[in-house]
């Protein structure tokens, strides 16, 4: 499952990985070595192909689970932050203090809508 994750995220965000060097730290050792594999079944051989053009740029890099101690964030319920809780953390929280918000002025903002209406492929949308 692990290796589908990587290889859906490889895809759905490709615009941030392309031509950049990047690390993948799992603590997964089926992701490891999803590049490795001599004889892969026919959906990993797909997976393998599909992230074929970031080989030269992505690492795989395998951190043990005790060691890697933000694994599963996204996937437990998060506790409160409390002296209770075993990954307390003491420090307080940063709050948002204010929002800076700018117009684009008229002008520009119905070049934009004009051009959506220009544009054929807007326009199917």
């Amino acid at each position: 499952m692990e290796r589908l994750c990587l290889v859906w995220a490889l895809e759905k965000l490709h615009y941030y990985f392309d031509e950049t060097v990047f690390d993948v730290i799992t603590d997964c050792n089926a992701v490891k070595s999803l590049l490795r594999m001599k004889t892969p079944y026919r959906n990993i051989l797909r997976w393998q192909i599909s992230i074929q053009g970031y080989r030269g740029n992505m690492t795989i890099v395998h951190k043990s689970g005790n060691i890697h101690k933000n694994a599963y964030g996204h996937s437990r319920w998060a506790l409160a932050n409390t002296p209770e809780n075993p990954a307390w953390v003491t420090q307080e929280e940063n709050h948002i203090e204010g929002i800076c918000v700018t117009d684009i002025g008229t002008e520009f903002s119905n070049q934009v809508k004009e051009s959506y209406k220009m544009d054929k492929n807007c326009h199917i949308l």
